[in-house]
């Protein structure tokens, strides 16, 4: 598709709807106003994530299943309601504009969060050192605001890194190879935010107050929100080109099971699809027939008694199976990464935190470590493995997207098998120093539990941010708010999931007056067979990982050429092992 008169060729517009100036709008210029917000919420999140669980015990006084349950629960609707949020930005309103009204109320959650933790009228009163129970009121305001939190996150999060993506023209060759790397960059900026809430806000909530550490990010988020909108004359804004994009897969779903007795045709190029120039002319993409789930080729018939679909709304209809089946093998690494924020830091209590006579660190300000892993390693991936990997394998983006997820998975696995062997050496120094109160400290220092930390913040370079890249890009063209919410939703029902397993074990294994492995005093429960049950686990999800990987076929676009011939995109970019049949 030629550009006219210097305008972008992928049909994006100005928030008034005209077309916008390739050499003026968009690409990093424009994605400098967005990584701002990205950081200030990632460190709200992470503020309020990474300390919950013991806000919820030494705050609340909530005991350790209750509380990791909850903070499971919270952070699951972080990551679920993005689904309804990118639902309404793909149907309805936009991108730009579901962010603008959910990000404020973000910011409204934030503010009522910040004013329940300062007001001591708000929280539980202690007297001699035993304190009451919180009241209905104060757990249902505590409750009100982190929910409304989650809801605000739900049309931000997916939409503010597609928004980011948009920025970039996918028909022109330089802006398409800038896009590459924009979500190692976009996922940088957030571990940043990450960083300085587990380093920062993490110590300043325990040691200068609550309501201190709350506000600073809320602050911040404010300030991000007003430097998002400087950047507003230069956003690029992708044009709806279908009113409901869920209509079509629910029309290839009904065309295929009335036409479930019709025979198909041998050859795919006799099934009805429009002429290319139709979709050039209207800026969209036709998608190439793939063999893949082909029982759905039969809404594509031609000869049927209804109007048939076209092959490129049918490979949309595959393309969602085949992103739900990559999905559901991404549930078992998400509850791996649920342990972070709950038992490796009730761990972490447990252990000796002092770095001077002083000075004791956070438990929760280890994971600062899983964010500085992902920041050293980060520009690494970039700027050298994908480099190096790109002249061997002739792959634009160093290897396959599902080789990524492979080897971030597998790293993961790693991580948990050394959290189960240092969580085995600390049950044997209690038992050789005969350890048994709650509260009594395990001579053993916390930095035993550093490789856990950093391993996972390797595997995340690999997996967090290949997942966030797959499901943008393999999600139909007009679904891409929606396809990325695959990506949160998965963290989501993986953190409820963690939540489920969780009461679980502690059930089954503290009936009948046993000991379960997850008790109050973690220094006489076993954690170590948790970690082993959750090892073995994720051992075997990483095998049906592999098989699910085998099966994926990757989009194939078909697009029209400068020279006014045929260019097929996604062939040439996944074409090895676990890319697999392209």
């Amino acid at each position: 598709m030629e550009a006219k008169a210097g305008f972008t060729q992928d049909g994006t517009v100005d928030l008034h709807g005209r077309p916008v100036l390739a050499s003026k709008t968009g690409k990093w210029k424009a994605c400098a106003f967005l990584v701002g917000y990205e950081a200030f919420e990632r460190m709200a999140f992470y503020g309020i994530a990474s300390n919950l669980v013991n806000y919820l015990t030494t705050q609340l006084h909530q005991d350790t299943v209750s509380s990791v349950t909850n903070v499971n629960n919270w952070s699951g609707s972080v990551w679920i309601t993005p689904i309804l949020g990118a639902y309404i930005a793909d149907s309805y309103t936009g991108r730009f504009w579901t962010f603008t009204v959910s990000s404020l109320i973000y910011v409204m959650g934030m503010v009522l969060l910040t004013t329940v933790v300062s007001l001591k009228s708000l929280r539980p009163s202690c007297i001699n050192g035993v304190c009451n129970k919180a009241s209905t009121s104060q757990i249902l305001l505590f409750y009100l605001s982190l929910y409304t939190i989650a809801i605000g996150a739900g049309g931000t999060k997916p939409n503010i890194s597609t928004f980011g993506a948009d920025q970039f023209d996918d028909f022109n060759p330089h802006e398409k190879k800038l896009k590459v790397s924009f979500f190692n960059w976009w996922m940088f900026s957030s571990f940043l935010g990450a960083l300085l809430a587990t380093l920062g806000l993490v110590y300043i909530q325990e040691n200068l107050g609550w309501g201190l550490g709350y506000g600073i990010p809320t602050v911040g988020l404010l300030l991000s929100l007003f430097i998002f909108y400087i950047g507003t004359p230069i956003y690029r804004h992708k044009v709806r080109k279908t009113k409901s994009p869920a209509r079509d897969l629910i029309q290839v779903l009904i065309g295929a099971f009335k036409n479930r007795k019709l025979q198909l045709p041998n050859n795919p190029s006799q099934l009805y699809e429009f002429e290319l120039q139709h979709y050039t002319s209207s800026s969209k993409r036709q998608v190439h027939h793939t063999p893949s789930f082909r029982f759905l080729d039969k809404a594509a018939i031609k000869d049927a008694s209804r109007p048939p679909c076209t092959v490129t709304q049918v490979e949309g209809a595959k393309l969602v199976l085949g992103m739900i089946m990559i999905w559901l093998v991404t549930l078992i690494p998400s509850t791996i990464w649920a342990q972070v924020n709950t038992f490796f830091v009730k761990q972490g209590t447990t252990l000796d935190r002092s770095l001077s006579p002083n000075f004791q660190i956070p438990a929760a300000s280890l994971g600062s470590f899983v964010t500085l892993s992902m920041l050293l390693s980060v520009p690494l991936y970039d700027r050298y493995f994908v480099p190096f990997m790109r002249q061997k394998t002739g792959n634009p983006r160093g290897i396959t997207l599902l080789q990524r997820l492979g080897i971030g998975f597998f790293i993961q696995v790693i991580a948990v098998a050394v959290a189960y062997a240092v969580e085995v050496r600390r049950m044997h120094v209690i038992k050789m120093k005969d350890i048994v109160g709650p509260k009594e400290i395990v001579p053993m220092s916390i930095f035993w539990l550093l490789p856990q930390y950093v391993l996972l913040g390797i595997a995340d370079v690999f997996n967090a941010i290949g997942l966030l890249e797959f499901f943008y890009d393999q999600s139909p063209e007009d679904m891409q708010s929606l396809g990325t919410t695959f990506f949160t939703s998965g963290i989501g029902v993986g953190n409820f999931l963690n939540s489920f397993i969780v009461t679980m074990v502690d059930k089954i294994t503290g009936r009948n007056r046993g000991k379960s492995w997850i008790g109050n005093n973690l220094n006489d429960c076993h954690l170590d067979y948790f970690y082993g049950f959750i090892l073995v686990i994720s051992t075997l999800n990483l095998g049906v990982f592999l098989w699910t990987a085998g099966k994926y076929v990757y989009k194939k676009e078909i697009t029209e050429a400068k020279e006014g011939g045929l260019q097929m995109e996604g062939k040439v970019l996944d074409t090895s092992p676990l890319g697999l049949q392209v």
